[in-house]
C-alpha cells in the first residue's frame, strides 16, 4: 500500500536552459496575442492600465505570515484557468463585455511568466515553478 506524502518543494531544482527559454517565449507569445485581441475589443487602454496589476493584489496574502495559504491565493490569481473560463464564457454567452477583463488578466499572467515570475511553492514567495526569485547563492554551482 502506498501512502501519499506532502513534501516541501525541492528549492534546489529550477527550470533552466532551453526549457526556461521556451517558457519565457510562451509568455511573450501569449502576451502579444492577448494585447492584439484586446485592441480588437475597442475597450479603453485606460481600463487595461488600471486593471493590469489587479492580480498582484493576491500577494497581500503573504502579509498573513502563512506562506502556504498565501501561495494558494497567489496561484489561483496567476493561472490561466479562471481568466480562460471567463474568456470562454464571454464567447459562448456572447457577453462581449467580459472579454477585455479576461484578456487583461491573461496578459498579466503571460508577462509575469515572461519575466520569470512563476507559481509559488509553500516555502515562500521567492520559490516558484520557474526557479527561485532573487539573487543566487554564490556558493552554489551555476546551472546551465
Amino acid at each position: 500500500m502506498t501512502t501519499q506524502v506532502n513534501e516541501v518543494s525541492d528549492t534546489g531544482a529550477e527550470v533552466t536552459g532551453s526549457v526556461l527559454t521556451l517558457l519565457r517565449l510562451e509568455g511573450l507569445a501569449v502576451a502579444a496575442v492577448t494585447a492584439l485581441l484586446y485592441a480588437r475589443t475597442d475597450a479603453s487602454w485606460w481600463l487595461f492600465a488600471a486593471l493590469w496589476l489587479a492580480p498582484d493584489l493576491s500577494m497581500l496574502g503573504y502579509l498573513s505570515g502563512r506562506p502556504c495559504r498565501a501561495g494558494r491565493i497567489y496561484n489561483a490569481a496567476h493561472t490561466y484557468v479562471v481568466p480562460g473560463l471567463l474568456l470562454l464564457g464571454g464567447l459562448i454567452l456572447h457577453a462581449n463585455a467580459l472579454l477585455p477583463y479576461a484578456l487583461i488578466w491573461i496578459n498579466h499572467i503571460a508577462v509575469d511568466r515572461l519575466l520569470g515570475y512563476g507559481l509559488k511553492y509553500a516555502d515562500g514567495f521567492g520559490f516558484t515553478h520557474l526557479g527561485r526569485l532573487g539573487k543566487r547563492d554564490a556558493t552554489l554551482p551555476a546551472q546551465s
